[in-house]
């Protein structure tokens, strides 16, 4: 009797540890087919036919943090009431048999959102990586697992289109052995699965895995705790107003929770305060609490907060809030020609930014060059402020994922205000070099000052440094910098950092070996050139 009051004791106290679920955060190469995997486990665990994220992102690439929880159920039978008694603790405080969730982060996979991608890593437990069986370790896959590293996470690493002819398992093992992923077998303890994303084989062995690693990680979280969640994405619709997808770390979020958004990381730390009016979970369905690893969408925000912000029950101080802009007013004063030629800015293409969430802005803005001003920037669609903001500072509107109402897209014509709306940032980024080009090619003469060859690249405290040599000319740090693969242009950047023997240096010449940062970070490869160059007037 004593023994079986001792067994009923610390199964007690085990249920009230609150083991939760893990958060996974999927990540690796554009096209390795993260969103397809995130696809078929959401399809085989719902009995809805769910529409498929791959389908819903333009182009084929996911654009925004998406959190999605799932059950899983171990195969087997059930076993008697007498057994499980005589187990004692069972598993993670569950029957072995009762389904268990999984909380998966869907990070974007384009290139120009590796912030979005960095904040993902910090709020998972644990990590997949996913490698094509085909393509093997690209630059992404070598950002991601930076990453990954960053984080302290564990990894499992997810070898998928195993179905294809050309796979090759072992080549992609010997590729994350080069890069310092030893998977079982190949001299290290990583996990490693194979699986095809599209045929579903290997699927449920993964999330064995993971569901094995986050055991093994002792995961806790107790919803009497004080709540920890993180801001996962934020945005404005039109019928919602500002709703921000939370993921709950530790404690309990609950309907009419008076609770704070804490960004630290901004020149001017602030705190965002919300009472909750709302709370809908991944299925539309109305959410009254949320446990620790579940994601929830939340009305109540005036403001946008920032993405991966803190968020804690309380009432920010007024000092800490952040100020709200004037209104813009809807008649605008006369300017002398004076004052109009002060405003435009030789050589520089002004920007009203706009796009459908925080991140997407981020990622925007930390992909453009020096020759590009934003004027302002917004989440939401395009108003008729920015439409007259535009026009006094002869800026033109980038509208990224979002609508132009039919009355501001009157008065943009009116104004002869340029709106371009996009849906692919590639397209995006690609447009606005074209136009930074055309700004100044009728302008300048371009001399030549000197040439090095890309012979190396790695990352070193989360910068990527272009190894090269220098094969013709000189090359000052002030130069400004275009990168070709054979003919074809891949960017235009400036160096921010320029080191020779370990040591800065301001001036490099032939034969000289010296490793470049350059802003933008641009894609380059070994075997790219780096061209040095002025621009006369």
């Amino acid at each position: 009797m004593a023994k079986k009051k001792s067994i009923q004791a610390v199964h007690k106290a085990v249920v009230k540890t609150q083991w939760r679920p893990p958060v996974v955060v999927v990540m690796g190469h554009v096209d390795h087919g993260k969103t397809t995997l995130l696809d078929t486990i959401r399809s085989q665990n719902s009995s809805k036919k769910e529409e498929s994220l791959t389908a819903k992102e333009h182009g084929g690439i996911t654009q925004q943090v998406g959190a999605y929880q799932i059950e899983v159920f171990p195969k087997g039978e059930p076993k008697s009431r007498e057994s499980e008694t005589n187990r004692g603790i069972p598993r993670q405080a569950r029957d072995d048999f009762a389904p268990r969730k999984i909380t998966f982060l869907d990070t974007p996979g384009h290139e120009a959102f590796a912030k979005m991608r960095l904040r993902g890593a910090q709020v998972a437990d644990l990590a997949i990586l996913v490698v094509a069986a085909n393509d093997g370790v690209k630059p992404q896959t070598k950002e991601a697992i930076n990453h990954i590293k960053a984080a302290k996470i564990p990894m499992i690493v997810a070898i998928n289109k195993i179905d294809l002819p050309e796979a090759s398992a072992e080549m992609v093992k010997t590729q994350l052995a080069e890069n310092e992923i030893y998977v079982e077998g190949y001299g290290g303890d990583v996990v490693c699965v194979p699986i095809s994303a599209k045929d579903g084989k290997g699927i449920l062995q993964l999330l064995e895995m993971i569901l094995l690693v986050a055991e093994m990680a002792e995961l806790k979280g107790d919803s009497k705790n004080p709540l920890l969640a993180y801001v996962l994405e934020s945005f404005t619709d039109a019928h919602k107003g500002v709703v921000a997808n939370l993921l709950v770390k530790d404690g309990t979020l609950t309907l009419g929770d008076q609770i704070q958004a804490y960004a630290s990381g901004e020149s001017t730390p602030t705190k965002i305060g919300a009472k909750i009016k709302a709370m809908i979970g991944e299925q539309g369905e109305v959410v009254v609490k949320a446990l620790p690893s579940q994601p929830v969408q939340v009305l109540g925000f005036k403001t946008s907060p920032l993405v991966g912000a803190q968020v804690t029950l309380g009432r920010p101080t007024k000092a800490m809030e952040p100020s709200q802009p004037a209104p813009t007013a809807a008649v605008k004063p006369e300017k002398t020609e004076e004052e109009e030629a002060e405003v435009i800015k030789p050589n520089k293409l002004s920007l009203i930014l706009k796009a459908d969430v925080q991140g997407s802005l981020e990622a925007i803005k930390a992909n453009l060059t020096e020759e590009v001003e934003v004027i302002a920037e917004g989440v939401g669609e395009v108003t008729e402020s920015d439409v007259l903001l535009a026009d006094s500072t002869h800026a033109r509107i980038i509208a990224f994922n979002v609508k132009t109402p039919t009355t501001v897209e009157k008065l943009a014509q009116m104004e002869k205000v340029k709106i371009k709306t996009y849906n692919v940032i590639y397209h995006l980024l690609e447009d606005l070099q074209k136009e930074v080009l055309s700004l100044i090619e009728p302008t300048i003469n371009e001399l030549t000052l000197g040439k090095a060859k890309v012979i190396a690249e790695f990352t070193i405290k989360k910068r990527h440094i272009a190894g090269c040599k220098v094969t013709e000319g000189t090359i000052h740090k002030a130069n400004s910098i275009r990168v070709l693969r054979g003919d074809e242009i891949i960017g235009e950047a400036r160096i921010t950092s320029f080191q020779k023997e370990r040591q800065e240096a301001t001036e490099v010449k032939k034969n000289d070996e010296v490793g470049m940062v350059l802003r933008p970070d641009l894609p380059f490869q070994i075997g790219d050139d780096i061209i040095s160059y002025k621009v006369e007037e």
